[in-house]
């Protein structure tokens, strides 16, 4: 019988709530982001009726067609790519939860396009947590400082922190690195910095993503495990 996006769903909640109380946490602590880019919408409508209620998206165009077609009355959407300052002013019309803030340039950016809409947007302080020269995000010993500089914003609201550590087979070498930003979003809790509220953790795609969880993820990250093999360069 050939697996149907429900299935695959189902399959997915059932390895997420295996992993949370296998580490003696509530699975309702964990949060599906279903990675929707490069999907077309009739099949994320599919994944929205089987029970998706949070989406991610990488590239702002494709994103606002779905978002047009889809509406955003059932579910919340999430910009999970890497953004330029020059794209601030759509993500903020479109977005709900920004994954990928990694300069306090991109901060202010997104900062006067909220207020020009009057809305304070929901962000998340990228961390290259494993230094590699092509991810994007803020060097961990910079977090700190940029988390600092970011809070006084009026209308962004920092909710925590995201990764996209190295890529292995083996989910027990992505370990590490998830531990090593869960240390850092413990370690900007304990600063007790004023508007910024460490909520959350975005870490752990398809192949890693019960490691994310043993080590505090709220957020998940999946495509591929739902929606089926995109190619490489679209890896969920």
């Amino acid at each position: 019988m050939a697996e149907t996006i429900q299935s695959r769903l189902k399959r997915v909640k059932d390895r997420i709530t295996e992993a949370a109380l296998a580490c003696g946490r509530d699975p309702k602590t964990v949060k599906l982001i279903a990675v929707s880019k490069t999907v077309p919408a009739d099949r994320i409508l599919a994944a929205i009726g089987a029970g998706v209620k949070d989406l991610g998206e990488n590239y702002v165009q494709e994103a606002r067609e779905k978002i047009e077609a889809l509406g955003r009355e059932t579910v919340s959407w999430h910009y999970i790519g890497h953004l330029q300052s020059n794209k601030a002013k759509y993500v903020v019309k479109l977005f709900d939860l920004i994954h990928s803030v990694d300069s306090l340039k991109l901060a202010k950016e997104l900062d006067k396009r909220a207020r020009a809409i009057g809305k304070v947007q929901k962000v998340l302080v990228q961390v290259n947590i494993s230094g590699e020269t092509t991810k994007s995000g803020i060097d961990t010993e910079a977090t700190v400082a940029l988390v600092r500089q970011i809070a006084p914003l009026d209308n962004l609201a920092i909710c925590g922190l995201m990764t996209m550590p190295p890529y292995f087979n083996s989910p027990e070498k992505v370990r590490p690195y998830f531990r090593a930003l869960k240390e850092l979003h413990n370690l900007i809790r304990r600063e007790a910095i004023a508007n910024v509220h460490m909520a959350e953790l975005s870490m752990g795609m398809t192949g890693d993503f019960e490691a994310g969880i043993q080590e505090g993820a709220t957020l998940v990250r999946i495509g591929t495990a739902i929606f089926g093999e995109r190619g490489a360069a679209a890896r969920g």
